[in-house]
């Protein structure tokens, strides 16, 4: 390909109001092409490696055992509306209605489409186990579109799902999928880890992250070095320390003028925070619910969200908790009826806390659970912050990094077969749900995070497989006709090898020539000048290397050849 007749004109310097170095080169690169918010075209350039990306991910795919297919776009609400799901992805959704009035979802996924069409195949055990997947586009009305390719409205995506009898064949086709997934990262040239993660609106049981670190990324992982346990903070558990001591003590009233706040409660009474216990306000679902944690802890509202079993909850206003009778600044769950009590595990690890009174001005001492109040559920709910103990092994403390995900595997059990009616005969005869994994990759995101591990203040540096083209070619003073016939021959000489060229023919300065080189990120640089020629070489040069190499032009295709083959190129092709 000619770089005369490439669609798209690189551009130096940063676009205005992008924050995300691989959104940044993607658009000076002229790789994608903002439509709208979070809506973008792909070029040339950017489609070339999202089709090396899909044939990576179609040939581990197919390597562990899958079929692709191809599920609709528009789905019917109905179907939508039997899993729940309606309500719980909200906003998010894209619905449409057709001629006849009918509401149409766009699809944003596709677990109730793929569950309704094993329903109409799937009838006994033996047409299991079975892991299909598809590469699609999807639509989501995301609130918060930004990063260029990372969070969009628009996006392809490969989404897989397993079909099993039993949760033992789950656990074998998650095993599958996570190293399918290890695989397709690996040839695509990204580092990532595997972290515990919340399934979030997709629902299901067990739920892992593939991330990669990095400082630009929205995710906060939270990381334990000594024993690589690994969780996005939505998800991750930590080691409570235990204050826990001998004996307990009488429950007592304390007058407390003014005193509102955990910070002013322990100045006044000369405690540490955690001798204390916070009751917080939520709404879920119109009821107003009391969360009590020990008070040197914080509320993971992702937790609290899944024990609950609701889509949206929200802090209580002055007026929800008005409403109500309490007293703001001075509740607590003591003495009260009327409300569900949700505790965290904290209050097992800890006695004779100091509590709000449910009077204005009056605090509680010596409280103590289940002595003093009981609890309808008592779950981890704390949130996890840098420096707590891991929870596999409590003598490393936790650090936090940033990560940017690009992919998200869940168990989802049999909750998508049960609402769906999607059932299989066992061997004696009995209907039983299908049990059922849900595996998601998005395409434009994994580049983009490539692009963001792949970088540096020239422009990208793409890793070999998923690279636009191997090798970019720049003539030097392109007009002339030795130069001309040179550089087409060097084309047609890596071509014939099986490498892809973006061969410069501008008549644009060196200086240009070579910027763009470095913005474009091939991995391999040629170039072809006069005085190069009249040595008889040609000047080969890595991207991710500071120095250029003189190479003969005999053997100058071997050189590539093994330059790529250093930096992984045929071992990833496969």
């Amino acid at each position: 390909m000619k770089i005369s007749e490439l669609l798209g004109k690189t551009h130096r310097d940063n676009p205005a109001e992008v924050e995300l170095d691989s959104h940044k080169l993607m658009l000076r690169s002229a790789m994608i092409y903002q439509v709208g918010a979070g809506i973008y075209g792909y070029l040339p350039l950017a489609w070339k490696s999202l089709r090396k990306i899909e044939e990576i991910i179609r040939q581990e795919m197919d390597s562990a055992g899958s079929q692709e297919l191809r599920l609709s776009i528009l789905q019917p609400k109905e179907l939508w509306d039997k899993t729940g799901r309606t309500d719980a992805f909200g906003d998010d959704l894209f619905t449409l209605t057709d001629r006849k009035g009918r509401t149409l979802v766009v699809a944003p996924t596709h677990e109730e489409e793929l569950t309704a069409i094993v329903k109409a195949h799937v009838s006994s055990y033996r047409d299991l186990p079975k892991i299909l997947y598809q590469i699609h586009t999807k639509f989501r009305d995301e609130p918060r579109s930004r990063g260029g390719l990372m969070r969009v409205r628009e996006f392809d995506m490969k989404d897989a799902y397993s079909l099993d009898v039993s949760n033992d064949g789950l656990d074998s086709s998650y095993k599958k999928m996570v190293q399918a997934y290890k695989a397709i990262y690996k040839r695509c040239g990204l580092e990532v880890i595997q972290v515990e993660a919340d399934s979030g609106a997709i629902g299901g049981k067990d739920s892992h992250e593939f991330v990669l670190l990095a400082d630009s990324g929205e995710d906060a992982i939270v990381i334990c070095e000594g024993c690589g346990y690994a969780a996005n903070i939505e998800k991750a558990r930590f080691s409570r320390v235990d204050y826990s001591t001998n004996g307990q003590s009488e429950l007592k009233e304390v007058n407390t003028p003014q005193i509102t706040t955990i910070n002013g409660l322990t100045s006044f009474l000369d405690i540490p925070t955690h001798k204390t216990i916070k009751t917080l306000c939520y709404v879920a679902r119109e009821e107003l619910i009391l969360v009590v944690i020990r008070g040197d802890l914080e509320v993971n509202e992702v937790k609290l969200k899944s024990v609950l079993g609701a889509s949206e909850i929200r802090l209580a206003s002055p007026k929800d908790i008005e409403k109500h009778g309490l007293s703001k600044g001075y509740i607590s769950p003591v003495g009260i009826n009327g409300f569900r009590v949700i505790a965290d595990e904290s209050l097992l690890l800890g006695n004779d806390f100091a509590a709000g009174g449910n009077k204005n001005e009056v605090h509680l001492i010596n409280v103590n659970y289940p002595r003093d109040f009981k609890a309808d559920d008592v779950s981890d709910l704390a949130q996890a912050t840098e420096g707590q103990g891991c929870i596999k092994c409590t003598d490393e403390k936790l650090k936090i990094k940033k990560g940017i995900e690009v992919g998200h595997v869940f168990k989802l059990g049999d909750s998508f077969s049960k609402s769906i009616g999607a059932t299989f005969a066992d061997e004696s005869g009995s209907l039983k749900p299908i049990i059922m994994g849900c595996y998601g990759i998005g395409l434009g995101r994994l580049l983009a995070a490539a692009i963001e591990q792949h970088n540096d203040e020239d422009g990208i540096k793409f890793p070999v497989a998923i690279a636009p083209y191997q090798v970019h070619l720049i003539a030097i003073d392109a007009g002339k006709p030795e130069i001309s016939e040179m550089a087409k021959q060097v084309q047609l000489d890596l071509e014939q090898a099986g490498l892809e060229v973006l061969y410069d023919d501008r008549n644009e300065s060196v200086g240009v020539k070579f910027k763009d080189a470095d913005l474009m990120g091939m991995p391999i640089r040629i170039v072809v000048s006069l005085r190069n020629l009249k040595d008889n070489v040609l000047e080969v040069k890595a991207r991710d290397s500071d120095q250029p190499e003189k190479v003969p032009c005999e053997s100058f295709v071997e050189k590539v050849k093994s330059l790529l083959t250093e930096r992984g190129f045929y071992d990833l092709k496969g």
